[in-house]
């Protein structure tokens, strides 16, 4: 797009002041050199027409929170700071971010009393027009031109209850853009009309169409009738759809609403909101930690099972980090807060998944194409099915002809259809939350269910990620414990395990602390800088070589180590080699496990590490690993994950989205693997709370089934419609002598959506 942007993508429209998601020059207009984006095409038109009338006091442009922005399901690039109907397919626009306590949504509320109230007088008016036909003549009780006008004063007021669906439908029409309310409306409207006309001026019929009464035939009870039974699947609809914001609500949940501070005048329980990072606060056993923080004092059992999916507790002492919402079982704690609000780990995490829920996967687009056409193509279908009753049909042929066009209109909506990819990516973006696999979009969901090749790390993956110094080895003069000291100075500002190995044998051994300067650390080699004016350098092999630190035999020394699984660090001092530092890191008890279920789902897994290619070989043989990359840098891995991309592999990449950054958004999806406290959402498509490879079975499992939910919506609506249509038109009227009433169509049209539903909530218990 245009770099001369006036108004960011994700800011307000300058007509209506809708929040933008800008999907590509059909909603963007420029004027005065710049580039304007807006919600939908109408509004864009009404921009291009007068520009200089919305520019003058427009809307400000600062978005609102996304707490209190909605969107539409089916259409999630429609984002607005109020309730109301989506522009593109009417549906009512639902909270971005459910609240926790919000209890049943003011639309739930609505529809049920709309139904109430209808729900009567649809019945009354049709237990008028059925007696008639179960031999009890209202008709000829009270007349027939008075029967008909009482139908017409009971069905009336449902039209007017359910105003909002022809508001729907006008408002599709106006936006050109044709949904299921146009379909509705048009068919509960053409019927109504048809009956008030037949009504008012009964003469402007032909003799034949005429009932002996003398009156053509009349469809408010078909009019109203349907509507309720719209009415009924709306209900049924919203409230299955509430039920896809379960997780998140059941994740806000874990949060308590108060925390106990501890202060200079004591303990006191205080709102949650007035928590600050570097507040004390007190976690008694069967509370809730607060948020996220580090253990000051105290031990305790903590189950994180809500958030990383591992269900055992853990134990916690001084120094240990701490999720907010996970429970304390036993034992009592003081906390240090740390991250507090939207910074916490559950809010980041309910954020993800709120976000994962109102993404696309690639596979709606042909559901999108399909439905781009369809509406036009039903009215086509139901045009050309009125003038076929109405030339060839049986007599009465005009209102046969009626009532196949509407029940076409009616039983082809593609509410089903649209449904069909969303529900099932929010009901597994939530399940996944539970189970500690957190999705970033529904393309990353897509992506590894297609997924045949697996690129993994091995620290922390493969192995348990906490590696411990086995050897220091001091050469010539140097002590062990300056040669712990040193190598911790230059260790302190890394993050990786191995680095904290150093530094937790260094504070063991009592070594001195030594501040270090110009510190550069140079990815899948080492690190250098200086030290009590000394240049000091930590690191491989391909770093000392680097450097022009010449090893001798030391290096056949570093080899000895590596042949035992170790990984082997060489210190130089101002040049010349000073010692060895061999650390050592297990390999989980899960992994074998692991390794054959992943492998069981058709998945190849090579090994892509730092490490060395002995230490590599090590861990690879006793996971039964063939294929092994070491000594890689970052981006080397990314050469290798786009090597094996253009061999024409499905590749997903599993690691800590740090130092594999590059090759996790090189890959056709990566996943993140972290602690709770430091998850690296934006690196990857997916991220694992806590991580090694159970992780990555449950996140292809949930891939998998999410992927396979999707493609059985899609065949039930594809397959409901290709059927439903003929059959309305009345296919089967000349072998069969069936002709399907609108009102049946009505309740086979709500019952689609609701099955597409009711389809995708068995995610909620899908075992990953």
């Amino acid at each position: 797009m245009d770099t001369d942007t006036s108004v960011e993508h994700a800011a307000r429209d300058p007509v209506c002041g809708m929040a933008v998601v800008c999907d590509g020059a059909r909603h963007t207009a420029r004027h005065g050199g710049q580039t304007f984006y807006f919600c939908c095409a109408r509004c864009r038109e009404r921009f291009v027409a007068a520009p200089e009338d919305f520019l003058n006091g427009r809307p400000a442009t600062e978005p609102a929170p996304e707490g209190s922005l909605y969107t539409c399901p089916m259409d999630p690039e429609i984002v607005q700071a109020t309730p109301g109907d989506c522009p593109i397919c009417g549906m009512a626009l639902e909270p971005m971010v459910p609240a926790a306590d919000a209890g049943q949504s003011p639309e739930l509320r609505d529809l049920r009393r709309r139904l109430w109230l209808a729900a009567p007088l649809a019945g009354a008016v049709f237990a008028l027009e059925m007696g008639s036909h179960a031999g009890i003549p209202f008709d000829s009780w009270i007349g027939p031109r008075l029967f008909v006008a009482l139908q017409f004063l009971l069905a009336t007021p449902v039209l007017w209850i359910a105003r909002a669906f022809f508001l729907r439908g006008l408002a599709s029409v106006q936006n050109r853009a044709p949904n299921m309310w146009t379909l509705i409306a048009l068919g509960t409207g053409a019927a109504w009309l048809f009956s008030l006309v037949g009504l008012l001026a009964p003469g402007i019929f032909p003799a034949a169409v005429l009932t002996a009464g003398g009156q053509p035939p009349a469809y408010f009870e078909a009019a109203a009738v349907i509507l309720v039974l719209v009415l009924v699947g709306q209900v049924m609809e919203t409230a299955a759809r509430e039920r896809t914001g379960d997780a998140i609500r059941a994740l806000m949940g874990l949060a308590p609403k108060t925390a106990r501070r501890l202060g200079e005048g004591g303990e006191a329980d205080v709102p949650l909101d007035a928590v600050r990072p570097g507040d004390r606060l007190r976690v008694r056993p069967g509370e809730s930690v607060p948020v996220d923080g580090v253990v000051t004092d105290g031990r305790a059992s903590v189950d994180e099972s809500m958030i990383t999916g591992e269900p055992l507790p853990v134990e916690k002492a001084p120094g240990d980090p701490l999720t907010g919402g996970t429970l304390n079982r036993s034992g009592s704690l003081v906390m240090r807060a740390e991250r507090v609000g939207a910074e916490t780990t559950l809010a980041r995490i309910v954020a993800l998944v709120a976000k994962a829920q109102r993404s696309r996967a690639p596979i709606q687009a042909l559901a999108d194409r399909v439905a781009g056409v369809f509406v036009p193509a039903v009215v086509a279908v139901a045009v050309l099915a009125a003038i076929g009753w109405a030339v060839a049909g049986p007599s009465p042929a005009l209102a046969l002809a009626l009532s196949a066009a509407v029940s076409v209109l009616i039983i082809a909506c593609p509410c089903a259809l649209g449904l069909a990819t969303p529900m099932s990516i929010m009901v597994a973006a939530g399940r996944g939350a539970q189970a500690g696999v957190l999705v970033r979009d529904a393309e990353a969901l897509e992506r590894l269910a297609k997924a045949d090749l697996l690129l993994v790390d091995k620290t922390g993956t493969l192995t348990e990620g906490r590696p411990a110094v086995t050897d220091v080895i001091p050469l010539g003069a140097i002590e062990r414990e300056r040669l712990l000291g040193l190598a911790a100075a230059l260790e302190r500002s890394a993050q990786h395990p191995l680095a904290e190995a150093v530094v937790a044998a260094a504070e063991a051994a009592g070594a001195p602390y030594l501040e270090a300067g110009e510190v550069e650390s140079v990815s899948g080699r080492g690190v250098h800088g200086h030290v009590a004016d000394h240049a000091l350098a930590l690191g491989n092999e391909a770093m000392m070589q680097a450097l022009g630190i010449p090893l001798g035999d030391h290096a056949h020394q570093a080899n000895a180590l590596e042949d035992a699984g170790k990984t082997a660090m060489f210190v130089a001092v101002d040049g010349a080699l000073a010692g060895l530092i061999a650390v050592a890191d297990k390999v989980r008890e899960t992994a074998p496990d692991a390794m054959r279920a992943l492998e069981a789902m058709g998945l190849r897994v090579v090994m892509a590490t730092g490490d060395s290619p002995r230490v590599a070989g090590i861990v690879a043989a006793a996971l039964g690993i063939g294929e092994v990359h070491a000594a890689l840098g970052p981006e080397e891995k990314g050469a290798l994950v786009e090597r094996y991309r253009r061999d024409g592999r499905a590749v997903a990449m599993a690691g800590d989205g740090v130092n594999d950054a590059p090759a996790l958004a090189l890959a056709d999806v990566g996943i993140a693997i972290g602690s709770g406290a430091d998850i690296a959402l934006e690196s990857a498509g997916i991220t694992l709370v806590k991580g090694d490879l159970r992780g990555i079975v449950r996140a292809r499992r949930l891939a998998r089934a999410t992927m396979g939910n999707v493609r059985q919506n899609l065949f039930l609506a594809f397959v409901y419609n290709a059927a439903a249509i003929p059959i309305a038109a009345g296919v089967l009227f000349p072998p069969f002598g069936i002709l399907l009433s609108p009102m049946i169509a009505a309740a086979v049209m709500s019952l689609s959506s609701v099955s597409v539903i009711g389809n995708a909530l068995r995610l909620r218990t899908a075992r990953i």
